[in-house]
């Protein structure tokens, strides 16, 4: 276990209050997100951020007098830590001189200070020998990126994590990394492999400093839907003690990867509606690709569904997925004609046939694309060597 308290700064709770707040579609939301929002940071004594929201136009009603309050709470702990550094440097050895750095760095981290934390954090992590002092302190960097929305601070010092790491980190912090990770590569659209890395640290989760255990959860269960095979689903997550212990505060959850395991497609896709108004849209973690994965998930099931039939009317189709017979015709042209989707469409006769692709086509295909990328690499290799 790591051997210091992790503390959940900066608390990205904030950032997601303040994302509700500034999208006008999450109306409903506003009320209860704007009381959280300056909730927290009075209790973290956010002056810097607070001041920033006034400064950056948005529609964040700032109040003077709090602003002013935090400020000169600011000011006063600020001065006791820089004290405490200075004495520390002319009396005390390193590790006081680091403990001093590290509690000053977490601090501006705490109020939101984005550079002076970042500029903070970054000498700390030069005056700390441990090896998990300094792991910690890079993930605490990468935090400030994800609070922030800086990819480069996190893919940065995500690589610098995992090179600690490697050197010889415990098992807690290498468990935590994989959640980091796991959550950078779902902001960013790789749902398989950010699933897996989630996946695997669901029975070990502890970082609560990144994420409440039920938004892990979820996030889990969303990503993993998309990506694992039906065998799978039901093996791995749809029998997990640690997802199941959280299906009764989220039932669309359950609702969701039960109803598309079972091939419940008309109730799959009641759920998949309910998950992008309830978790999608009003995630700043998976608003960029709500529509992305309403769409994958509806190929997904309909794929599901085709495999298992050389032919289907089109009536039987939209029976099954409770919608119009138009509305299926559409969705499936479209996902055919794009290559989503092997089948062809008899309008004639209202049936829907599927054609199952040549293995050996699809190898061969997959051959060609990887010599393709090969010697495009060899190509530009020579122009470096000669």
């Amino acid at each position: 276990m790591a051997d210091e308290v992790v503390y959940p700064y900066p608390n990205l709770s904030v950032a997601q209050n303040v994302f509700v707040l500034a999208n006008p579609a999450l109306k409903t939301l506003h009320k209860d997100a704007h009381t959280e929002l300056v909730a927290s940071i009075e209790a973290d004594e956010m002056a810097p951020y607070y001041r920033s929201l006034a400064a950056s136009g948005s529609s964040i009603s700032v109040d003077k007098i709090l602003l002013d309050k935090l400020e000169k709470a600011n000011e006063d702990e600020l001065k006791r830590l820089d004290e405490r550094l200075a004495e520390a440097e002319k009396t005390e050895g390193e590790s006081e001189i680091s403990d001093a750095l590290k509690a000053r760095a977490n601090y501006l981290t705490r109020i939101g200070d984005k550079e002076r934390a970042l500029e903070a954090q970054k000498l700390a992590l030069e005056k700390t020998p441990g090896l998990g002092s300094r792991i910690d302190i890079v993930l605490t960097i990468v935090r400030i990126g994800f609070f922030f929305s800086d990819t480069d601070v996190v893919t940065s010092n995500m690589a610098k994590a995992e090179k600690l790491i490697d050197e010889g980190g415990d098992w807690d912090r290498r468990n935590r990394l994989k959640v980091y990770n796991g959550l950078h590569l779902v902001s960013i659209r790789q749902f398989s492999r950010g699933g897996n890395l989630l996946l695997e640290a669901l029975s070990t989760f502890t970082a609560t400093e990144l994420l409440r255990y039920n938004d892990f959860v979820s996030l889990t269960v969303i990503a993993n839907a998309l990506s694992l095979k039906r065998v799978d689903l039901k093996k791995r997550l749809i029998g997990a003690p640690e997802v199941n212990q959280v299906l009764p505060d989220i039932p669309v959850l359950g609702d969701l990867v039960k109803n598309l395991y079972e091939c419940h497609y008309d109730k799959f896709f009641v759920a998949l509606s309910t998950l992008e108004q309830t978790h999608l849209i009003p995630s700043r973690i998976l608003a960029p690709h709500a529509r992305f994965y309403v769409r994958e998930m509806r190929i997904l099931a309909y794929a599901q569904l085709l495999e298992s039939y050389r032919s289907l009317t089109l009536q039987s189709l939209s029976a099954a997925f409770g919608v119009t017979t138009e509305f299926i015709d559409s969705e499936l042209s479209r996902f055919i004609a794009t290559g989503r989707l092997h089948a062809s469409i008899d309008k004639v006769h209202g049936i829907v046939e599927t054609t199952r692709p040549s293995l050996k086509n699809a190898q061969y295909e997959t051959v060609v694309k990887q010599g393709d990328i090969l010697l495009n690499q060899v190509q530009r290799l020579s122009k470096v060597l000669y």
